[in-house]
């Protein structure tokens, strides 16, 4: 889901903030895990927050798609039952699919130590909690300001923002990682490899991008979504083949590809991480 905010900058801070940041540490859950928030601080106690910038967006703006607004009020609409959904059957959550959450667990093993990482599009903030969980210095930001209130909700102590993947201004080599977890698929075809530019611009030498989405040759506009509320946007598909090809045209370099097949309730996806060489 592409994402953008209202007028103005905005200044975040890319840390989960801990217990410990507020001179208390004891136990705290998330998703059913107990984690000692104090240890969350202590790991990233050695690191500069991150404060990426997010531009003001105009209507005539040539970066950014044309249906923009319409596709941020369609997922304002869908925000509470899809953040209702994840909470009460699963979807969306990875800890259900056990080659999702392996890909996830690969990509937190090998950003967690370089620098902070952002989780573009990251929805109720469901991956952006996962990944603060394992110990990661993450963040999220959203098109949809109902998506992220219902994240600052459900995990308050993460921080998330309101934000397009097409206007964040990101320092260059500013962060560890990148994901764009089945959150860029309403980008027309001419706006998906100007972000995959950014954010390779944006990453850390060895910094890596994880990225989720449909596979298929075909544009398929959306009426109804997340229990038949309307929405009107698009979803464009991708072969993996396409996606490696404007993943290495960004300047990164495939690492890992997933493909997962059609199932009852889902097309087909892929998953694809790549690598900022040095």
């Amino acid at each position: 889901m592409p994402r953008t905010r209202p007028a103005g900058r905005a200044k975040w801070s890319s840390r989960c903030h801990s217990d410990q940041d507020r001179a208390v540490t004891r136990p705290r859950r998330l998703h059913g895990q107990s984690v000692r928030s104090g240890v969350l601080a202590r790991r990233w106690s050695g690191f500069a927050d991150v404060s990426p910038r997010v531009r003001t967006v105009s209507s005539s703006s040539a970066h950014h798609p044309a249906d923009l607004d319409v596709v941020r009020e369609s997922y304002d609409r869908v925000a509470d039952n899809y953040a209702h959904m994840v909470a009460t059957t699963g979807v969306g959550d990875i800890r259900t699919h056990p080659w999702l959450r392996a890909m996830m667990d690969t990509f937190a093993d090998a950003v967690g130590g370089l620098g902070p990482v952002l989780d573009v599009g990251c929805g109720p903030g469901t991956i952006t909690a996962y990944l603060a969980e394992r110990g990661v210095n993450v963040s999220g930001v959203d098109l949809s300001p109902r998506m992220s209130n219902n994240a600052r909700r459900l995990y308050p102590e993460c921080n998330f923002s309101v934000g397009s993947s097409t206007d964040l201004d990101l320092a260059d080599s500013s962060l560890g990682g990148v994901l764009g977890w089945w959150s860029l698929f309403n980008l027309p075809r001419d706006i998906l490899p100007r972000v995959l530019s950014s954010f390779a611009q944006a990453l850390m030498p060895g910094g890596q991008v994880i990225i989720a989405t449909h596979v298929g040759d075909d544009d398929l506009p959306r009426t109804e979504a997340y229990g038949g509320v309307a929405v009107n946007w698009t979803t464009y598909k991708w072969r993996p083949e396409q996606l490696a090809v404007l993943v290495e045209q960004a300047g990164l370099r495939p690492v890992a590809e997933l493909r997962l097949p059609a199932d009852g309730q889902n097309g087909p996806g892929v998953v694809l991480v790549a690598r900022r060489d040095g």
